[in-house]
């Protein structure tokens, strides 16, 4: 399959920017769909990006966007949502279960048969959070359309790199604050990192051997919340006490930083926390899958005003 357009939604936002710019490197047009066109410049600087300024929740608009594509990657997601509904809120349903409806239908309508779709690392219509219900039921929907369409997903477990909100806040924090109250210390993670995932999605575009699959992204390494904590802190150079929470407890600090008008955490992130976000036993990664250390990366962009990490911060913006 030749791919030479692809409408990438949720584009503008952290994975989406790295996308954008394997798939510049490519030689690849790509179409970014966006509310407020102001906020994301820097993407249009790069070659063949064009950012319409539409509202992608409409099945007819995406039907009119995928014309004269040759593919669809859809990133759309949400961490957090004000309300509290299960199996899932309105949010949720929004964004992980309506939209990937309307996208499947908008495909057929415009005849784009070839789809890539982000899910999450054990993603369950019967998982204990919102986030991963939600996610597993949208996951569902765009398997079930492999019959008309090239679809594949991966599901990625918590993904780091320049411009996260996972090692990055931790980072700030610790670098401000005395103390760091932490919860569910005991949570574990194989982070992997953005580019590793970008290239992931973008090398299935072609590669028909992909079609109606579905693969785990993970890396190489599994970590503890407190590991990643403790190696944020070292990177930084912070002395920060870390004190661990009880459940309780952390619930009560998730619900109240989820009041906040960009919350950091929510008590849903915590239940979805209650699953370790690590591939064991069944894990499918794609094939030839090589992802690279958290430690190769991390302190390139935690520890910004090191001459390596103003480098990885230039590269990051110009796409290379």
């Amino acid at each position: 399959m030749d791919i030479k357009k692809v409408l990438l939604l949720g584009g503008s936002g952290f994975v989406g920017t790295y996308i954008v710019n394997r798939l510049s490197q490519r030689g690849i047009e790509v179409t970014v769909p966006t509310r407020r066109r102001e906020r994301t410049k820097a993407l249009i600087m790069q070659p063949g990006v064009d950012m319409p300024e539409t509202n992608i929740n409409c099945e007819q608009t995406l039907t009119e966007l995928m014309r004269g594509h040759d593919a669809v990657i859809n990133l759309v997601g949400v961490l957090h949502s004000r309300d509290v509904q299960f199996p899932y809120s309105r949010d949720f349903a929004e964004a992980h279960v309506e939209l990937p409806k309307k996208i499947v239908a908008a495909c057929k309508a415009a005849g784009v048969r070839r789809l890539v779709h982000m899910s999450a690392l054990k993603a369950d219509p019967k998982g204990p959070s919102e986030y991963l219900a939600s996610k597993g039921d949208g996951e569902a929907i765009v398997l079930g359309a492999k019959a008309d369409l090239d679809v594949t997903v991966f599901r990625p477990s918590v993904i780091f790199g320049l411009g996260d909100s996972f090692l990055t806040m931790f980072a700030k924090v610790l670098k401000k604050a005395p103390f760091f109250p932490l919860g569910f210390g005991q949570a574990r993670f194989q982070p992997v990192w953005a580019a590793d995932v970008a290239d992931a999605f973008v090398d299935s575009l072609g590669d028909a051997s992909t079609f109606g699959q579905a693969y785990d992204l993970v890396g190489p390494k599994v970590y503890t919340l407190r590991e990643l904590v403790d190696y944020a802190a070292e990177l930084t150079g912070s002395s920060s006490r870390i004190i661990p929470l009880s459940e309780g407890w952390a619930y009560l600090q998730a619900g109240l930083m989820w009041l906040a008008p960009q919350p950091l955490m929510s008590p849903d992130n915590l239940r979805s926390m209650q699953v370790d976000s690590v591939c064991e036993g069944s894990c499918k990664p794609p094939a030839n899958w090589q992802p690279t250390a958290l430690e190769a990366i991390a302190p390139s962009y935690i520890a910004l005003n090191t001459p390596k990490g103003k480098l990885e911060r230039f590269r990051f913006r110009a796409g290379r």
